[in-house]
């Protein structure tokens, strides 16, 4: 069966999706469909990996790499890259973060950068269009840190428009007020083959000589240091100025030999880090950076660190018939874990075996041996974490390490499988030892909480830090109780919970750091606090349930835009409903015992009704974040998984007396 049948979809959608309409074998025939649809995109080696697609930035600075670099011009792929920046183009004229999203600068610079380099016509119109809406917001010169840095690499602008990043940061103890161990992993690895470069102040190759001066209401050269972003305190604004201004007349004046030390430093922690063709951190931008920071340093292209790291970019690049992108990084083991739990609870003959042969496939992936970054604030914390990527031991995640834990769980309990015990009480020793001190978890890091940095000039974008989030702290609540704590029996779970309550809002939901945005949160703790055994009449829960379904969409899904990080978020604004959204409000309204709701049944038939013929479902929205305000994800998996596993749960929840989730997730 290879989709929902045409007529009973038509049926559902005439009926206006009223509660009560949906026969039994419709919901079967979708959750049959969606399935398969799911079980079609395996690998061959048993895991799943799904397009991670961000905005434009990753695709354009992948051009320019290029260009910097002078590499031989691969005219067909610059030709896909083109056509993709071009449709993604804003009725704005500029370029969004977010689907039909809201322009953005930076993005725009850099979108319409890529495409002069690529040879498009500063005349053309679609060029004209960026330039205008570029001009009509102030110009180029309110660009943020991360461009102005490629421009100064690119001599657009001076290295007096960029943040001092003095290289010796690397060399400064713990105690100190700014130390690499006191940033998110994603800062740390991008910062310091980024201060070599600052040390160094290289210029592009850039063999077309092009610049985009004409996107500045002024001389580009003549510009300083950008301005206090929204989110930091103009006191410390002002210290960290002054501090900048400082550094700024006296780093010249450093020993020559402290220098060499602190790149020397530098190089090393990059080194031990370089993960391969998987890439530092396994992200794009520190990749980047290390391969332009060896150009610089005199390294050329065949040299085996530069040469592995820029391989190891190109394998990041999903390429089509008529366009190409760059993606940020990939995630086989979200996707995989993920896949499996909606797998398992549809069942089946299929479906089970192949859930089973995606979690033997992550099993080997467990880090046990290497004690990354983490452990600077957790020396006597065994490892036993999972990334994110195919691989990253330096920086497992605790988020992946929670979801895969529970699923090898479900998985052992249900069917009996064996094999899984060892991965899965390593995994919890590991969550169990990275909690931080205000009960919360975080999703790299632990006590990541200085949050005076975020007022750094560096850190305009505000995402410097890696502190507890609500989604996470949930994902770990959810693991711990499903294995069989509870906030009687354990002191993470009920200093877990304890952090959830504090930190609701008053209309009943919780913010989601990784996911967009108090849905995703909502989902994510009504699923723990289920799981953790607290009262369904729990005032908490019932404010959630109520804030579910007061925010539904009228044509009985949900939907939430990346507007709702704004720092003046005032309250819930409407947007149109998505598949993933829809699901997690309704796996969040049936964890807080809500099965029997008018609100579940409408999005349960929405989600039917917006099937397609693959059984799957099309979502052009972006419903995951990166950095909010600054950067977000869309992962083309969640309209896959998410809404089978919403729709096998109404199933299984419907044909059973209790109508209680049993399992964390």
């Amino acid at each position: 069966m290879d989709s929902v049948n045409a007529t009973s979809r038509e049926a559902l959608q005439q009926e206006a999706l009223q509660p009560g309409t949906l026969q039994p074998g419709i919901l079967e025939s979708s959750i049959a469909s969606a399935t398969q649809g799911v079980l079609d995109l395996q690998q061959a080696d048993g895991h799943w990996v799904f397009e991670l697609e961000a905005d434009c930035t990753i695709p354009a600075e992948y051009v320019l790499l290029r260009h910097y670099l002078a590499e031989p011009v691969d005219a067909v792929l610059e030709a896909k890259i083109a056509n993709y920046l071009r449709r993604i183009q804003g009725a704005h004229g500029g370029w969004p973060l977010v689907h039909d999203g809201e322009f953005d600068m930076s993005a725009s610079v850099k979108a319409y950068f890529a495409l002069k380099m690529i040879g498009d016509s500063v005349d053309a119109p679609h060029m004209v269009r960026a330039r205008e809406a570029i001009h009509a917001r102030g110009g180029a010169i309110h660009s943020n840190v991360f461009t102005r840095f490629l421009l100064a690499m690119y001599g657009v602008v001076t290295w007096r428009a960029v943040p001092v990043l003095p290289i010796e940061i690397v060399l400064l103890p713990f105690w100190s007020p700014f130390h690499l161990n006191k940033i998110s992993y994603w800062a740390r690895t991008t910062m310091v083959p980024l201060m070599v470069l600052a040390a160094l102040k290289p210029r592009a190759k850039n063999p077309k000589g092009v610049g985009i001066d004409e996107l500045f209401l002024q001389d580009p050269r003549s510009i300083g240091m950008t301005a206090k972003a929204p989110h930091q305190s103009m006191a410390w604004f002002l210290l960290f100025r002054s501090l900048d201004a400082i550094l700024r007349v006296i780093e010249p004046l450093f020993p020559k030999s402290l220098r060499k030390r602190a790149i020397d430093a530098a190089l090393a922690f990059t080194e031990e880090r370089l993960n391969g063709e998987d890439g530092m951190g396994a992200i794009y931008p520190p990749m980047a950076n290390i391969v332009m920071m060896y150009d610089a340093l005199g390294k050329d292209e065949n040299y085996p660190p530069r040469a592995v790291t820029r391989r190891g970019i190109d394998k990041l690049l999903v390429i089509g018939e008529e366009e190409a992108y760059c993606q940020p990084c990939v995630s086989p083991v979200w996707d995989t874990t993920l896949t499996a739990h909606a797998l398992l609870e549809a069942g089946g003959d299929k479906a089970v075996p192949a859930a089973k042969q995606g979690l033997d496939w992550l099993i080997p992936r467990q880090e046990l041996e290497l004690k990354g970054d983490w452990a600077v604030k957790r020396p006597d914390v065994r490892p036993g974490g999972w990334a994110f990527q195919y691989n990253n031991a330096h920086y497992p995640d605790l988020d992946d390490t929670a979801v895969v834990v529970m699923s090898m769980d479900r998985m052992r309990r249900e069917h009996g499988a064996t094999g899984y015990d060892t991965a899965i009480a390593r995994g919890r020793e590991w969550i169990e030892g990275m909690q931080s001190d205000d009960g919360g978890w975080a999703a790299f890091d632990v006590n990541n909480l200085e949050y005076y940095l975020n007022n750094i000039p560096f850190s305009d974008h505000g995402a410097l830090l890696d502190p507890p989030t609500e989604d996470v702290t949930a994902r770990c609540i959810s693991m711990l109780a499903q294995l069989g704590e509870t906030a009687k029996t354990s002191k993470h779970v009920a200093d877990g919970v304890a952090y959830l309550r504090k930190t609701q809002h008053p209309e009943g939901s919780w913010y989601g750091r990784w996911g967009m945005n108090f849905i995703y949160g909502t989902w994510s703790v009504l699923c723990a606090l289920n799981m953790a055994g607290v009262d369904h009449k729990d005032p908490m829960i019932r404010r959630a349930a109520a804030w579910l379904a007061s925010i539904q969409n009228k044509d009985g899904g949900w939907g939430e835009d990346a507007v709702s990080y704004r720092l003046d978020y005032k309250g819930w604004e409407a947007a149109p409903s998505t598949a993933s959204q829809t699901a997690w409000a309704l796996l969040a309204l049936m964890a807080a015992g809500e099965v029997d709701h008018p609100a579940v049944a409408r999005g349960v038939e929405y989600l039917i009704a917006t099937q397609n013929k693959k059984g799957l479902w099309d979502e052009q929205r972006y419903t995951a974040t990166g950095f909010p305000r600054v950067f977000y994800l869309r992962y083309h998996g969640y309209p896959k998984f998410f809404p089978l596993w919403a729709l096998a749960r109404y199933r299984n929840l419907r044909n059973t007396n209790s109508r209680v989730v049993g399992v964390g997730m």
